[in-house]
C-alpha cells in the first residue's frame, strides 16, 4: 500500500477512535457482505428468468387487480 494512502487511513482511524487494522477489517466485512448480497441476488434472478409474467400476475393479485383466470 502506498505510504500516502496508509497515512490517510491512520488519520481516518484516529478520527474514528479506532486502529487502522480495525478500520480495514470493517471495510473488508462490508465488502464481503456486499459480495454475498450480490451473489444471492444473481442466483435469485437466474431462478426467476423466464417467469416474469408469473411474477407480475402475482403482484397484480396481491394488489387486488384483475385475475388472468
Amino acid at each position: 500500500m502506498p505510504d500516502e494512502k496508509y497515512e490517510r487511513l491512520k488519520v481516518l482511524a484516529r478520527e474514528r477512535g479506532t486502529s487502522v487494522n480495525r478500520l480495514v477489517d470493517g471495510m473488508a466485512t462490508l465488502m464481503i457482505a456486499e459480495h454475498d448480497a450480490e451473489t444471492r441476488f444473481r442466483a435469485r434472478a437466474l431462478r426467476g428468468q423466464g417467469r416474469e409474467q408469473e411474477g407480475l400476475a402475482l403482484l397484480d393479485k396481491a394488489m387486488g387487480g384483475p385475475s388472468p383466470d
